[in-house]
């Protein structure tokens, strides 16, 4: 049956030329932050069991830097000071709406990173409080302490970052690409067999910094998949609060819901991946 009474979230992913991580957040028609308290994609329109940024710093530094907070988003005038000056190749930006009655924590709160790598959920996994004994068991040692908080989100991301590691060398957006497939497959299989089947939501997006992939993918009647959006062009700018995205190639946004009125916007099927190379080009491919 269908998630009525879910509490899911929202997320942003850009990656381009540098950009003020404001044209996310709090500078679009429809920022994360206009997300947060007033979804249009969602029976439930608040997401404000906090928020998380990730961005890949200017210098060269390949780990992201990580800021993360349990208040609203709205209300945090944290963010809102750096939202106005830190600016990012790879940005990815999230409010939270908690599921599975987990604990408002910082632990709980994405993003999550490893390395390299910057990883955000919408959704949740059908039966998670029954799966997760038998997710943890197949997890290697250093996936399993990736893990800090309670989410099944967390737990997602270990088990993807165990696929990507197991595949070794090779091209980087092909092994991320495999790895979510891989573990979208596991995630079925573990739901059929210890969660008696219920509907799994996984959006979700994971990025080194220069390439990503993006989810959208439902067991749950395709109309029923959470949404998800992307836009794609020259350079996405917001000049006297207008933000729009100018036609071309180099700079890709991937939200669940759309920032602006701009036309460019298209939707990403149910069960489909958006896979995004290093010089920004973009293929949609079924998962």
């Amino acid at each position: 049956m269908p998630k009525d009474n879910a509490r899911l979230c929202r997320f942003a992913l850009y990656l381009g030329p540098p950009l003020r991580i404001g044209a996310l957040v709090t500078d679009p028609n429809h920022s994360l932050i206009h997300q947060s308290f007033r979804s249009e994609e969602r029976e439930e329109p608040l997401n404000g069991d906090g928020f998380g940024l990730a961005w890949y710093p200017l210098d060269g530094d390949v780990q992201p830097a990580i800021f993360r907070s349990t208040t609203p988003a709205w209300s945090n005038r944290n963010l809102l000071d750096l939202a106005r000056v830190v600016a990012s190749r790879c940005i990815l930006a999230h409010v939270r709406a908690a599921t599975h009655a987990t604990a408002v924590s910082e632990a709980n709160c994405h993003p999550f990173r490893k390395g390299c790598y910057a990883f955000m959920h919408n959704g949740d996994v059908g039966g998670f409080p029954r799966v997760r004994r038998t997710l943890l068991r197949g997890l290697s040692d250093e996936a399993f302490h990736l893990i800090e908080g309670t989410t099944d989100s967390e737990h997602v991301f270990a088990l993807l970052f165990d696929r990507m590691r197991e595949a070794g060398g090779g091209d980087r957006l092909a092994i991320m690409a495999a790895a979510v497939r891989a573990t979208l497959a596991h995630l079925v299989e573990l739901v059929e067999r210890c969660g008696d089947g219920e509907p799994s939501y996984l959006n979700f997006a994971i990025t080194d910094g220069e390439r990503a992939v993006a989810a959208r993918f439902t067991t749950d009647r395709p109309e029923h998949a959470e949404s998800l959006h992307y836009n794609v062009g020259h350079r996405y700018v917001c000049e006297d609060g207008v933000c729009r995205m100018h036609e071309g190639g180099g700079a890709v946004l991937v939200s669940s819901e759309r920032l602006t009125p701009d036309p460019g916007w298209a939707v990403v099927p149910a069960n489909h991946l958006v896979l995004i190379d290093a010089d920004r080009q973009v293929r949609v491919e079924a998962c």
